[in-house]
């Protein structure tokens, strides 16, 4: 299929951290939509009830306490959802193993193909000395743009940090001139082929 054919939702999560003992959990949700047709689209957040303790260092990072999810849904009600955004859909995270972990709760999904936006940023941009997502859309001049989207939020938000995931992956589309390319060309980017399409 070819990307300007194709809709992605970008996922990110938030977590409460591990400690000894425990597995993570997530305490936060966001995604959003996008297509070159219609732009950035469909926003939605959600808190996540967990009855695990939020670690002070995942604290400090997102700045979410149990009291921000005390009304909060469990995981498994936010399926509907989820499923809603994601089915059908080209899923988009940066670097997508804590997206995929959380979301193994519901087995059988089914959702992809899945579009790693670190995995691209590096065969897009090796020469930059992170990869960060903070630091690549600080590097790309992207901040403003996602800011302007969600402009309540910040970073380690998961609504800011889907935004600025499609945002990064709108970007790569464009400076690679993408639109008419297949959407394999995003699954696995190959160094080379990405430093050819560079000219």
């Amino acid at each position: 299929m070819k990307l300007s054919e194709t809709i992605f939702t970008a996922i990110d999560f938030e977590s409460a951290g591990t400690a000894p003992g425990k597995t993570d959990a997530p305490v936060q949700i966001g995604t959003c939509t996008w297509s070159l047709a219609d732009g950035v689209t469909d926003s939605w957040i959600s808190y996540i009830h967990t009855e695990q303790d939020i670690t002070w260092s995942a604290q400090k990072v997102h700045g979410i306490t149990h009291d921000d999810l005390r009304d909060a849904p469990k995981l498994m009600l936010l399926w509907p959802s989820i499923k809603r955004r994601l089915k059908n859909k080209a899923v988009v995270a940066h670097g997508h193993g804590t997206e995929k972990r959380f979301l193994h709760a519901f087995p059988g999904h089914g959702f992809g193909p899945w579009i790693d936006t670190l995995q691209l940023s590096r065969a897009a941009w090796p020469e930059l000395p992170s990869h960060s997502l903070g630091d690549l859309c600080k590097a790309l001049d992207l901040e403003e743009k996602v800011t302007e989207l969600v402009s309540e939020k910040t970073w380690h938000d998961a609504l800011y940090d889907a935004v600025a995931s499609i945002i990064l992956l709108e970007k790569i589309v464009s400076d690679f001139q993408l639109d008419d390319a297949n959407i394999s060309v995003l699954e696995s980017p190959d160094t080379r082929t990405w430093h050819s399409l560079r000219g």
